[in-house]
């Protein structure tokens, strides 16, 4: 049971302290991955100035080489986002730019530093368009070098045009926490087998 670690990067457009969805939903899935054995923290991507950019670090003032070491450090990526007119938050869009600095990130035998690393996803919203966001992340994050397990994301979705936030459901609905919890057993599950057993050079 190798110890594992994961980051879970809210990507809400809401500042802390300020309640947030997508944070809450972030925090369950690292509270189920902790039962499995799994520590890690959440970050909330606009408490820090990150810059917009391609690039592992844009420059003076950018704060992002700083999250990204936290990723590196992880064995497990969870992205939070909220859904936004169908599509992934801004902040979670500005994320997935960065990462595309992984394409060009490569160990001594020519692989990309996230090889071995697992990513999760995420989402709520009060329309539809789950499935539409948690599509564009993973195959984003794929793209960059992320392994995702099976059933690799979670969602809530409320009634269309309507005002209730997850936030508000006590309990939250049953469905979203068994989710939730088959997610981050596979995801823990996988990331225990890349750890064991690393990726071949390329």
């Amino acid at each position: 049971m190798t110890d594992l670690r994961a980051l879970v990067l809210s990507c809400t457009l809401k500042p802390s302290p300020t309640e947030s969805s997508a944070t809450l939903l972030g925090t369950q899935v690292l509270d189920a991955l902790d039962s499995f054995g799994v520590t890690g923290e959440v970050v909330r991507v606009v408490d820090h100035r990150v810059r917009f950019g391609v690039t592992t670090d844009e420059g003076e003032g950018d704060e992002w080489p700083a999250l990204r070491q936290k990723m590196l450090d992880a064995d497990i990526l969870v992205m939070a986002t909220p859904i936004w007119l169908g599509q992934p938050s801004s902040v979670c869009k500005m994320v997935l730019e960065r990462l595309d600095a992984e394409l060009g990130e490569t160990d001594e035998l020519g692989r990309m530093l996230t090889f071995g690393k697992v990513a999760l996803v995420a989402v709520v919203g009060n329309e539809d368009g789950a499935h539409h966001v948690v599509a564009e992340l993973l195959q984003a994050l794929n793209d960059t070098g992320f392994s995702i397990p099976a059933n690799g994301s979670t969602y809530w979705v409320g009634e269309a045009m309507q005002a209730t936030d997850y936030q508000d459901l006590d309990p939250s609905p049953e469905k979203t926490r068994t989710t939730t919890k088959t997610a981050a057993a596979n995801a823990t599950h996988l990331a225990r087998l890349l750890k064991s057993e690393e990726y071949p050079a390329t």
